[in-house]
């Protein structure tokens, strides 16, 4: 997979961002306000998603940046009341401050920001076998280290973890892509119903929202398949 890195300098600190190289055509995201975020893919640019949140375990010194605060294409699940978000995936270890974000991603979308181009590949060991849902009992059940934290800044999602948990949530979207294959979204697809969905929700935790987190949702999206 293509991806651009930069290279970022805040005042004493510098950034490393990594990027999809071409723009994700059908991958988007927003925050609902039933208290959960949507993730809509197509197979192509799903698999992408996943695969780069497999890097984002990979690599704890950089912000792994989707830009996905795209307009809606015929979604039919999107409505009014949902706004649209970029994604940031970072490791804990970078110890990253959201509120920085927005300056940083200024200077990464000046027309003169150097950009490098480079080829990732991840082995295929990296992508855990078992997609069981992630249900963490308690807050102070010691795997809830595992969870990604949630945050929201100047229109973006930051979600923040280990590298076991990026590793625990790519095989929800690669799942999706399996699961949702073109085939069907033509075959079997009506505009309007529900006889044909294929979604997985990255977390079943019932105290998310005393944490001000929120579920995240992940659907295959046969509009974009056709």
């Amino acid at each position: 997979m293509k991806i651009t890195i930069q290279q970022v300098r805040l005042g004493d600190e510098e950034y490393r961002v990594i990027s999809p190289f071409k723009p994700l055509k059908n991958g988007a995201l927003y925050k609902h306000n039933s208290y959960q975020y949507n993730m809509y893919v197509d197979r192509t640019d799903g698999r992408r998603i996943g695969a780069l949140w497999l890097l984002a375990a990979r690599s704890p010194r950089s912000l792994v940046y989707l830009p996905m605060r795209t307009p809606a294409k015929e979604l039919g699940g999107i409505h009014e009341d949902e706004m649209p978000l970029d994604l940031v995936l970072t490791h804990r270890a970078l110890q990253f401050r959201p509120s920085r974000w927005k300056k940083l991603r200024a200077h990464l979308r000046a027309g003169n920001a150097p950009r490098e181009i480079r080829t990732a590949r991840l082995p295929e060991g990296d992508l855990p076998t078992d997609t069981c849902e992630i249900n963490y009992a308690a807050p102070s059940d010691p795997r809830n280290r595992n969870l990604l934290h949630q945050h929201v800044h100047a229109e973006t999602l930051f979600l923040t973890g280990s590298t076991a948990a990026f590793r625990e949530a790519a095989p929800h979207i690669f799942t999706v892509t399996k699961e949702g294959p073109p085939a069907a979204a033509t075959e079997l697809y009506i505009s309007g119903g529900c006889n044909y969905h294929v979604c997985r929700s990255i977390y079943h935790w019932p105290d998310l929202h005393t944490h001000g987190w929120e579920q995240i949702h992940v659907e295959f999206c046969p509009p974009w398949s056709r």
